[in-house]
């Protein structure tokens, strides 16, 4: 641990860390004037790497709508195979692992359970599998479905607004259980797949297909929505990591390795009938 790591990490224990992701979250809305907002986008650009031909768009009327923007039609082909479940994100694919019988699996050595991050339906996942996508300042903050199935339930969680980055995975035990999350279940024939949007500081608020609000509101929410694989689940508004987990009988291997991964690329080989 260095000297300026242990500082920033004392720092963000003190912060007003709710209060200043809603505050951005606010700013970010505010519709700014075309000239601001060309200045903004071309610096964000160029100090990130950003291909803007990836996207559907090229003027935003704010910086939200910019940090969201949508992809062009074709800019992310799914994997061809349809028992292929697919990455739900750009971002680093990281933390592959089983998911013990304890209902526990690693992040970045850590155990986790999966009853913290999930809830109730936390005992459907032992015996599967889960992963990490961090998603940073220069992807894309749209998630995806891996898989085609049906949204059943949309459970929304309250807690901190942690940076999921090295400072805070290294100095906040728990991270991913600790900050608040949404997580997203669909159902397939082969069993439930949950994909976890988990906050972080200067994340404003999350968004969901199927929920008319404009953050999810904290509690269980029912629903009965038909989901093709690659189709939207949800959207950071300023972003964070999505945490995938798969039933057991969802998943046979993993078809891609630790490192960057962009939405649509083969993920996981599901069990053979």
């Amino acid at each position: 641990m260095t000297a300026l790591s242990f500082a920033a990490a004392q720092l963000l224990r003190v912060l007003p860390r709710e209060k200043i992701s809603r505050a951005m979250g606010r700013l970010a809305d505010k519709r700014w004037p075309q000239p601001v907002g060309r200045t903004v986008v071309d610096a964000y650009c160029k100090l990130y790497g950003i291909d803007l031909d990836d996207y559907a768009q090229s003027d935003w009327p704010s910086f939200d709508s910019f940090f969201t923007r949508s992809l062009r039609h074709g800019a992310r082909p799914l994997a061809t195979a349809e028992d292929v479940a697919v990455s739900p994100a750009d971002g680093r694919l990281e933390s592959l692992s089983r998911i013990d019988d304890a209902s526990t699996f690693l992040v970045k050595g850590r155990p986790y359970s999966t009853h913290e991050l999930l809830g109730e339906d936390a005992p459907r996942f032992a015996g599967g599998a889960g992963c990490v996508v961090y998603l940073s300042p220069r992807d894309y903050h749209r998630v995806h479905s891996p898989v085609t199935g049906t949204i059943r339930k949309v459970h929304s969680m309250p807690g901190d607004y942690y940076p999921v980055n090295a400072i805070g995975l290294r100095h906040v035990p728990n991270l991913f259980v600790r900050n608040r999350r949404v997580a997203i279940f669909v159902d397939t024939p082969a069993g439930q797949v949950a994909v976890v949007m988990v906050v972080a500081i200067v994340v404003g608020r999350i968004t969901v297909t199927g929920i008319d609000a404009w953050d999810v509101p904290i509690g269980t929410h029912e629903l009965s929505l038909h989901v093709a694989r690659g189709d939207e689940l949800g959207i950071f508004h300023l972003g964070s990591t999505a945490v995938v987990l798969f039933e057991r009988g969802c998943f046979d291997r993993w078809l891609s390795a630790e490192g960057p991964i962009r939405f649509g690329a083969p993920l996981v080989a599901g069990s053979p009938a």
